[in-house]
């Protein structure tokens, strides 16, 4: 039986399906979080790593607060550089190890009319998108045979507060929702890409993988789905970046190619309608019902 060790696996959105997948395809599996001690300690993090002896360490811990970056650079490089580089030297230095690094589609500039490939070359245009970048130098410089950096994109799922559900929560609470409809990319739902981590996990995969659903959308497009599925009254007002001011520049176009992917896996990742269906009839609508 392998044996994994998740990295944010009992409180984060892609760490708790990740724990979830994990154990239904027949992985020993442990988590490993802030709950448990200071993380940024090396000389902790390294006692929990020889520990743990696992064969593959997933690492889902990021600073994710795009806006909150731009106010406190170093704090979010702290979490997405520094330990990003202090976990590979550890792993560098053991007898086994296998890591699986999660990034971002904020790496783009998001100036390109084309789905982002692994090839294409990085531009980020936020403090968060240039921390990430960081942390997957760092990554695949220090363990180059025994890493892979995956980045996904527009993340949602059950378990912890996302895009999806906070606009739904609005929706239940005003006659009118502004959503900006002038962003592309690529929604991806968590269980999902927990399960494409599988076989990149026991291929020892390395290098960049892109593993997002397919199909691209605004994120307009994505909450008047969302709000259609779940029958919910309010309507969803399209609204240009302009008219809703954020501290981060975000990526225009975002939309990452997961051709890669589906050649690895054997199939192409189903599109990101289908996944949302899944997530607001079997998590969102069940959980609303039974509060």
């Amino acid at each position: 039986m392998p044996k994994a060790l998740v990295l944010g696996g009992a409180t984060g959105l892609l760490g708790k399906s990740l724990m979830a997948t994990l154990a239904s395809a027949g992985w020993e599996s442990q988590s490993l979080g802030r709950e448990n001690g200071r993380l940024p300690d090396l000389d902790f993090l390294r006692s929990e790593l020889e520990a743990a002896n696992a064969d593959v360490i997933f690492n889902t811990i990021a600073w994710t607060q795009v806006d909150a970056a731009e106010d406190n650079p170093e704090e979010a490089l702290e979490v997405n550089r520094t330990f990003a580089d202090g976990l590979a030297r550890i792993i560098a230095a053991m007898d086994k190890g296998h890591l699986v690094h999660y990034s971002t589609d904020f790496v783009f500039s998001g100036q390109h009319a084309e789905p982002w490939r692994e090839t294409d070359t990085p531009c980020p245009a936020s403090v968060y998108g240039k921390t990430k970048l960081e942390g997957e130098k760092a990554v695949l410089g220090l363990l180059p045979q025994r890493s892979c950096v995956v980045r996904t994109a527009w993340l949602f799922g059950p378990g912890r507060k996302n895009f999806v559900r906070t606009i739904l929560d609005i929706c239940k609470k005003q006659d009118t929702v502004q959503v900006v409809t002038d962003q592309i990319g690529s929604p991806t739902y968590a269980p999902d890409l927990a399960l494409w981590s599988i076989p990149l996990a026991e291929k020892r995969a390395t290098g960049i993988w892109h593993a997002v659903n397919s199909g691209h959308a605004s994120w307009c497009e994505l909450a008047s789905e969302a709000a259609l599925l779940a029958n919910v009254p309010a309507r969803i007002v399209p609204i240009r970046s302009e008219q809703w001011p954020q501290k981060a520049t975000r990526p225009v176009n975002s939309v990452l190619d997961n051709t890669k992917l589906s050649e690895f896996i054997g199939k192409k990742p189903r599109c990101w309608p289908q996944a949302l269906r899944d997530y607001i009839f079997g998590c969102y609508l069940p959980k609303e019902i039974a509060s």
